[in-house]
């Protein structure tokens, strides 16, 4: 079951505890990351999900780790597979699991 409240994008995370902190616009922001405005616009904006790669470059770019950067799109995208998740899902037999002998 997921959680009630939806985990926040790390984009509106990266937006309201960085870049706008820092007084950064969008266009100083995307330079700094090496990405365009256009990138930076949609993933601040929730409308692009975060890449290894963007995670990569906002850890340099904010001394933090990539990962935990990851891990918000993790939680983020996993609340969504959770509240969607198919209802044709069947258990496999008991014998079948793994470790289970």
């Amino acid at each position: 079951m997921p959680k009630k409240r939806k985990p926040t994008h790390p984009g509106e995370v990266l937006l309201e505890d960085v870049i706008k902190p820092l007084g950064l616009s969008i266009a100083e922001a995307a330079k700094d990351l090496g990405v365009s405005r256009k990138a930076l616009y949609e993933f601040i904006n929730g409308k692009s999900s975060l890449s290894p790669q963007m995670a990569v470059r906002i850890g340099e770019a904010t001394n933090t780790s990539p990962e935990s950067w990851l891990n918000m799109q993790l939680k983020l995208d996993l609340w969504k597979a959770m509240k969607d998740k198919p209802a044709n899902i069947t258990s496999f037999p008991k014998k079948a699991v793994v470790g289970n002998k």
